[in-house]
């Protein structure tokens, strides 16, 4: 039925994408890019003509510095355009359907482009990852990495979260501070207080397991306290697959540091809780023998001396 919405490059965010995207420019038009984001958001159906002529512009086409300026064009409506954009762009239809197609090894294309579109995937993953109708993109990211795709390394701009200024203004250079679009340097450094922000709530988790076990006794603890510490870790382990996670991907050497660091004492925490466990429910049903105080003691020793 596509083609009874007639040719995509007719509409006016069509006609700019086209123009943005034409293979004889020397570098990218950051005005029309701009311009496109702006007709997006600001019209009913930019949005939706907007995917149209992205989809025409990089299906198929062999034309890879055409294939570049669109997909620098997408990112750049990402990273400024609204939620009604981002549900077109990041479910399975055009993730799958336009996106992995460009680097299917039929395709074969430059590596550049191949990295290029895997790191798209892989940062969308990470952005839309909490919204429910955005997910389309987190499934192929998993699906690809289960098929041992190997993803380029990431740097800290492509792990923020998607800013969306309410407008970006024509004429405006992303580049440049005069605008609504964030510059990249603070960009970056506001990505490191995000990620570094998310490292204190999991220190603070830890800690708050620490002091529990520290002073809860196995088979002898209040039925809330030990809910609350089973909630903790579960609460735990999710952010250590995270934590994993961007340790293979992060450039950054100091978040680096910071990741492998906050992985340890999670390591060394949950070491702590299954032994709390262990004696928790093999030892509390014998808690009339001698055996059992014995092993609590030493159980106990060993929780105080923080292992």
């Amino acid at each position: 039925m596509e083609f009874l919405l007639g040719n995509p490059y007719s509409t006016p965010v069509g006609q700019c994408l086209e123009k943005a995207t034409d293979g004889g420019l020397q570098a990218e038009d950051w005005t029309l890019n701009m311009e496109i984001c702006d007709i997006i958001n600001e019209t009913e159906e930019g949005p939706k003509d907007a995917i149209r002529a992205l989809k025409k512009r990089l299906s198929g086409n062999r034309n890879y510095r055409e294939v570049m300026l669109g997909l620098t064009v997408l990112e750049t409506c990402v990273k400024n355009c609204g939620h009604r954009f981002h549900v077109l762009v990041a479910n399975r239809d055009f993730i799958d359907g336009v996106l992995v197609k460009i680097i299917s090894p039929k395709t074969n294309p430059p590596t550049i482009v191949q990295d290029k579109v895997l790191a798209l995937i892989q940062a969308w993953a990470d952005a839309f990852r909490s919204s429910p109708d955005l997910t389309g993109v987190v499934h192929i990211y998993e699906e690809l990495k289960r098929k041992g795709i190997e993803f380029p390394m990431a740097d800290l701009d492509t792990l923020s979260p998607i800013h969306t200024p309410q407008r970006v203004r024509p004429n405006t250079h992303p580049h440049t501070t005069g605008g609504e679009t964030q510059h990249p340097s603070t960009h970056h450094k506001s990505n490191i207080a995000r990620l570094r922000s998310e490292l204190d709530i999991v220190r603070g988790n830890t800690k708050v397991m620490s002091e529990m076990l520290t002073e809860m006794v196995p088979g002898q603890e209040d039925s809330s306290d030990l809910e609350l510490l089973q909630e903790l870790n579960r609460t735990c382990r999710a952010m250590q697959q995270r934590v994993v996670e961007l340790i293979s991907r992060v450039s950054n050497e100091e978040v680096t540091e910071e990741l492998l660091h906050v992985n340890d004492d999670l390591n060394n925490i949950f070491l702590r809780y299954e032994r709390y466990e262990r004696y928790r429910s093999g030892r509390a049903a014998q808690n009339n023998g001698v055996s059992y105080l014995t092993d609590l003691y030493i159980y106990e020793q060993l929780n105080r001396s923080g292992y």
